[in-house]
């Protein structure tokens, strides 16, 4: 028998077939799934922790015959996710539930039951790798070989004992070969439907669940102006959290021009539009930046150059990136990018080695959209 490996449980067809796979391989496994969200608050069409997707996981460890169980972290998901989502929206910035989700909850959660257990480590449907740097002898990060399914990106934060506990079986694979797999071990849920949306959030408008979480609490968003680059008023809006940089759509507005949400300024409580080239920025500014390696500093100067991704489907920019004290680092991209959200992840790359990440705090506009803006 292979070492004792716990494996985290969704229920649906990337988590069953790595669980699968290490069960034919021979792997002592003990399957959990993480009761994180009360469906019947969810409504019928979220795809979070229903009884359905803690079934589907059962069945599987049954068919595969190791042991499963379901561990409930409502808790900590409604504090460290769902306060955290409500609150970046009413600030006006764009956040990122499931890679905080990852690190501060999941991955959090499987460690600590993983060593209890005894188990040598925790696998996960994610399409990621890992391997040891030559150089270091550490623990890396890499991006799944499958570029469309990669989710390195959303897995950036987990410290660096998580990430030595970490196992994905998926890595190597793309989705279509994982649904053959599933196929060939008579998985039950080789044919079920993949979810594209945050989990908690039905429907895949955000916006009607914040709605209903703050009607829930008593929560009453202030109004406030919509203004253009230019300065010109065009409209008033209903709530910062309805609006994210980048967005063209719902804004209820009739323009000449496209117009996009460019800047949210929560302490004036106003929505900034303006046109796509308004959207571009030459640096950030990031705070809970994690390094894990770096290439190519020299002597003291800890600037070292990455591809930065600042959203999930982001290609990446060449840039150089400067940590700094306490967190905070700052990225200068070789040419502008656009629509670099605060509040969203910049994660660092070399390659298909993830060196690092932070939070977007402030994305500075750059020179060319700042003349525009004043010349307007």
């Amino acid at each position: 028998m292979k070492p004792r490996v716990l494996v985290g449980m969704s229920g649906g067809v990337d988590s069953s077939v790595a669980a699968a796979l290490l069960a034919e391989a021979g792997h002592d496994l003990v399957g959990v799934s993480l009761q994180l969200y009360d469906h019947s608050e969810a409504g019928r069409a979220a795809r979070c922790c229903s009884p359905e997707d803690f079934l589907d996981a059962r069945r599987v460890a049954a068919a595969m015959r190791f042991p499963y169980y379901v561990i409930n972290r409502e808790e900590a998901f409604s504090r460290r996710v769902l306060d955290y989502f409500e609150a970046e929206y009413r600030q006006g910035r764009t956040p990122n539930p499931c890679a905080r989700c990852n690190a501060e909850v999941k991955f959090e959660t499987l460690v600590k039951l993983a060593r209890w257990l005894g188990a040598e480590a925790v696998a996960t449907g994610h399409y990621a790798r890992v391997d040891t740097d030559p150089v270091s002898g550490r623990r890396r990060l890499r991006k799944g070989r499958d570029p469309a399914k990669d989710q390195s990106y959303f897995l950036f934060d987990i410290t660096s004992e998580q990430l030595e506990m970490a196992l994905f079986p998926l890595g190597e694979m793309t989705k279509e070969q994982v649904r053959s797999e599933a196929v060939r071990l008579g998985l039950p849920v080789a044919d079920k439907p993949e979810s594209q949306d945050v989990c908690f959030v039905e429907g895949g408008d955000y916006r009607d669940f914040l709605s209903r979480r703050m009607a829930s609490s008593g929560a009453i968003e202030a109004t406030g102006e919509i203004v253009h680059t230019s300065g010109k008023k065009l409209g008033a809006h209903k709530g910062l959290s309805r609006y994210t940089v980048g967005q063209r759509r719902g804004l209820g507005l009739a323009a000449s021009t496209r117009l996009y949400v460019v800047e949210i300024e929560a302490d004036a409580n106003r929505v900034i539009l303006g046109e796509h080239e308004d959207l571009l920025c030459d640096s950030l500014t990031l705070t809970g930046t994690r390094v894990v390696a770096a290439k190519g500093r020299a002597g003291s100067d800890p600037t070292f150059a990455a591809q930065v991704k600042v959203r999930h489907r982001h290609a990446g920019e060449p840039a150089a990136v400067t940590p700094g004290p306490e967190g905070v680092a700052s990225v200068r991209f070789e040419r502008p990018v656009a629509g670099a959200a605060p509040g969203q992840a910049a994660v660092f790359y070399d390659g298909e080695v993830v060196l690092g990440g932070g939070w977007i705090h402030q994305a500075h506009r750059s020179s060319r959209s700042s003349e525009m803006a004043r010349t307007a």
